[in-house]
């Protein structure tokens, strides 16, 4: 079991160490490169998690009396990947003023710029819009054509019940049929 921790040990050591690595580049990047950089970082940190989470998985099944030590270790590995998130943080801020320059265009672009962009952002916003009430009404008929056939079902059900029910009738007739023949048979 504590072979499997190492190993993920390891593997986190790597991973925050080129994590750490990144995350004081991207300060450095413009443009592309920085958006990139940026989300492969993203990628790191559900990577990490996943690592974290695997070991506080192994950590349960160590024995209780070995438990402690591999809690604190597991602890400090929590506290040092929320110091990373926070860096990387700190150096996304570079990076979302950058981005917030670009949609606004503080870059210098006119305000006709600035409107055109405002209203192809606005187009879009209507067309998920759109889409989102036809999904809905998509839900919505799906829902009804489910409850049609809930019912079609439930009537099937009670015509399959009246249906036995006769068969039984008919069967226990038939027994009564066939002991008063029997009866009429012997005198």
């Amino acid at each position: 079991m504590s072979s499997d921790f190492e190993t993920y040990e390891q593997d986190f050591g790597t991973l925050t160490a080129d994590i750490t690595n990144k995350i004081g580049r991207i300060p450095k990047l413009g443009g592309d490169e920085k958006k990139q950089m940026v989300v492969n970082v993203e990628k790191q940190f559900e990577e990490a998690k996943e690592l974290m989470e695997q070991m506080d998985l192994e950590v349960r099944e160590i024995p209780v009396q070995s438990r402690g030590m591999y809690n604190s270790r597991l602890k400090s590995y929590k506290q040092e990947l929320e110091k990373l998130e926070k860096d990387f943080k700190r150096s996304r801020i570079a990076y979302s003023d950058e981005v917030r320059n670009d949609l606004l265009g503080d870059d210098g672009n006119s305000s006709e710029s600035q409107r055109a962009h405002l209203l192809d952002n606005t187009e879009r916003l209507e067309r998920s819009s759109q889409r989102l009430e036809a999904g809905y009404q998509i839900a919505v008929e799906t829902e009804q054509i489910g409850q049609e056939i809930l019912e079609n079902l439930h009537h099937d059900r009670e015509k399959i019940q009246r249906s036995r029910d006769r068969l039984r009738e008919t069967d226990a007739n038939l027994g009564k049929s066939s002991r008063i023949l029997t009866g009429m048979l012997r005198r």
